[in-house]
């Protein structure tokens, strides 16, 4: 029997508007909003978690580097978990553990504690992202419906990630740091409510039937989780260090493992084949290099920023709101710039402005505020058409027992490339400057040491995300209707 990519996708009820399934992208949007908030709510917090908790530097690290670990390395995994067991049932109860996971805190005295409930909250954080899109594809037939409802929840996240520091540093005056995690409590049980109302059950008929590979699934998060964490020890221990090496070495092994035992299993984790078709292979190269190159200006313009040209915190924080505000402000033009151009041609001009925005900050950034600003813009823009398209795109060119699996895989690989980013950029300052970089803006030969690393990094990671970009654009079938996936029963 052969099955196409979109049978069964037409005998759906599909939504002809977003105000017809509001109670469900509202839901969508609270879980991306959450994830947003609990990646840069708690860093504001940090020195007084040091401070009441007696934590060491390293504690400090674990607590945020343990969930970005386990919530990147564990995706992969649950998204194959859910194909099979039921999306919106994995999304539910992760919903569930992660606001239970959250109220621990309260009951937290130590750093080894926080640790553990902040690896606890990575991996039911894991459980819920990719659903997302996947929940949000089945609600819509028409594209543009589609791209609408993607970009509005990507514009709820996004929020949260902006306005995230400023309300923590708001609550840290007037409650304890606690209080950071536990108001994710009744944002969790909305979400749930909205979900559980909004969205229709799994139906099983359309669920993957083949038996879940569990030591595909634990290689795979090995080598993802390893991946992750060489590139957090690179920046943290430099190369000079064995740990980053034997790490690097333990990602290598797990993945040949990993694709040993893909290829020769008869029910794989993901199937390889799939990564043939060029709307999936596209999308995932537009969404690595888009993580690489954020990776370099989310590292080094706050630093040059305080640490060369001597700005507050606060004013280093509003220094950023241009990269902040374009990506709210361009989010309702998406759905229209597609239209005008097409999916491929908007995906090749949205990656031309990222690359464009790379280029102003590597060469002029130093010269002056107003080129690190534009630079911002322009990757901004960039990066909201680019990674709109991709997401959708990526959906669209995967079976529908398969699709959670690809939302997790088009999430993973932008956090990779993203910490594959910070070490590339962590390896080159801290081999520039030799020393801390605390000391960066005591004399202007380190200053001038330091723009020249940054320079050099943002070049560097320029040329390796306009090889991907051209590759995918190369593919040229990001605005093409996917072709059938067979398989044969």
């Amino acid at each position: 029997m052969r099955v196409g990519v979109l049978e069964g996708v037409r005998d759906k009820p599909h939504a002809t508007s977003l105000r017809a399934v509001w109670p469900a992208i509202l839901g969508l949007s609270v879980v991306f909003l959450v994830e947003m908030l609990d990646n840069s709510v708690l860093n504001v917090a940090l020195p007084t978690i040091a401070r009441e908790l007696h934590a060491s530097t390293t504690a400090l690290q674990w607590i945020t580097s343990g969930y970005s670990l386990l919530f990147g390395g564990l995706m992969v995994a649950f998204g194959a978990i859910a194909d099979r067991y039921g999306t919106r049932k994995i999304m539910l109860i992760g919903l569930t553990l992660f606001a239970l996971a959250n109220f621990a805190v309260l009951f937290v005295s130590t750093p080894g504690q926080l640790i553990a409930v902040r690896a606890a909250i990575g991996v039911t954080a894991a459980m819920t992202a990719p659903g997302t899109m996947a929940l949000c594809f089945r609600l819509f037939d028409q594209e543009n419906l589609l791209m609408r409802a993607t970009s509005l929840i990507a514009t709820v996240g996004l929020t949260g990630m902006a306005i995230g520091p400023t309300v923590g540093g708001l609550v840290l005056q007037i409650a304890p740091w606690q209080t950071l995690l536990v108001m994710n409590v009744p944002i969790a049980l909305l979400a749930i409510g909205c979900i559980r109302f909004g969205i229709p059950a799994d139906d099983p008929a359309k669920r993957n039937r083949s038996p879940l590979d569990l030591p595909g699934a634990l290689l795979g998060t090995a080598t993802i989780i390893l991946a992750l964490w060489t590139s957090t020890l690179a920046v943290e221990d430099g190369w000079a260090s064995v740990t980053p090496w034997a790490a690097g070495l333990g990602a290598v092994l797990a993945a040949v493992a990993f694709v040993v035992r893909e290829r020769r299993t008869a029910h794989p984790m993901f199937d390889f084949a799939l990564l043939k078709r060029p709307a999936v292979s596209a999308s995932l190269a537009y969404e690595a290099a888009l993580g690489l190159g954020m990776a370099v200006i989310g590292f080094t313009v706050t630093l040059q920023l305080q640490l060369v040209w001597g700005w507050s915190p606060a004013q280093a924080a509003l220094g950023n709101l241009p990269q902040v505000v374009v990506l709210l402000a361009v989010g309702p033009f998406v759905e229209k710039f597609v239209d005008r151009l097409g999916t491929h041609r908007a995906a090749i001009a949205g990656a031309t402005s990222f690359l464009a925005g790379l280029l102003i900050y590597g060469l002029l950034g130093h010269l002056g505020y107003v080129w690190i600003a534009v630079a911002l813009a322009l990757t901004a823009a960039g990066m909201r058409v680019v990674a709109t398209i991709a997401g959708v795109t990526v959906m669209r060119g995967l079976p529908e027992d398969q699709t959670t699996i690809g939302a997790a895989m088009s999430d993973t690989s932008q956090e990779v490339a993203s910490s594959v980013g910070m070490a590339v950029t962590g390896t080159i300052v801290a081999a520039a400057l030799g020393g801390s970089l605390i000391a960066v803006g005591a004399t202007a030969g380190a200053a001038h040491t330091f723009e020249h690393a940054v320079t050099t990094a943002t070049l560097a990671l320029t040329a390796l995300c306009a090889a991907l970009i051209v590759w995918a654009a190369r593919r040229g079938s990001l605005g093409q209707t996917p072709d059938p996936v067979t398989t044969d029963q």
